[in-house]
């Protein structure tokens, strides 16, 4: 697929067929996220796979939970993209990532510095395994598939870690669906903008 297809082709999806993926496709998928720009040229990354329902379920569990929360206390009202988003999307949290054909959770190495970081260059790191993920994103995209994605919000992403005895010095950035979208799932409208629309010459 030509790089602007891919681009365009992008997208967040939250229902799945059941058409299996290839290991080999993943890997490459994944191989691509290794190509990513790393800050300090160590490419200090590492990736749990989960495929079985038993895998998942270890680490989903406390998504589950949060999301039962949330709909149990949540609702937004009102017709704009982003309500109908949320409305749409909360409900599926588990399922988005249970469903998918593989769940990636991409580890970045890191310490609680990150936390205490008074300028953008303190997070280096951590800006440096997103483009790792627009990576996955995008070669998921060449290849035909989509994702799902979460960031674990509170305390989950340090349980998420325990339970799958990742190393105390590495920190999970988000979890990442891979798999066949389902043709009949729902599409939202979104917001879209041209490069002029957003672009300042010389200054703002």
């Amino acid at each position: 697929m030509e790089f602007y297809e891919a681009v365009r082709n992008r997208k967040m999806v939250r229902e799945w067929s059941d058409a299996p993926v290839p290991e080999e496709t993943l890997m490459r998928i994944l191989d691509a996220g290794l190509a990513a720009p790393t800050n300090n040229h160590m490419r200090d990354w590492e990736f749990i796979v989960l495929q079985s329902d038993e895998e998942k379920e270890n680490a989903l569990q406390y998504v589950r939970e949060w999301s039962q929360r949330q709909v149990e206390s949540k609702v937004t009202e009102g017709d704009r993209p982003e309500q109908k988003m949320y409305r749409y999307a909360i409900p599926r949290q588990y399922s988005m990532l249970a469903d998918a054909s593989y769940v990636v959770i991409p580890l970045f190495k890191a310490g609680e510095a990150l936390f205490r970081a008074s300028a953008v260059n303190g997070l280096n790191l951590f800006a440096s395994v997103w483009c790792v993920i627009e990576n996955v994103f995008l070669a998921a995209s060449a290849e035909g598939l989509a994702c799902s994605l979460r960031i674990p919000v509170g305390e989950e992403g340090r349980n998420v870690c325990r339970a799958l005895g990742v190393p105390e010095e590495y920190m999970m950035a988000c979890y990442i669906g891979i798999g066949v979208p389902d043709d009949c799932a729902e599409t939202l409208e979104q917001y879209v903008y041209s490069a002029e629309e957003k672009m300042h010459r010389g200054s703002w």
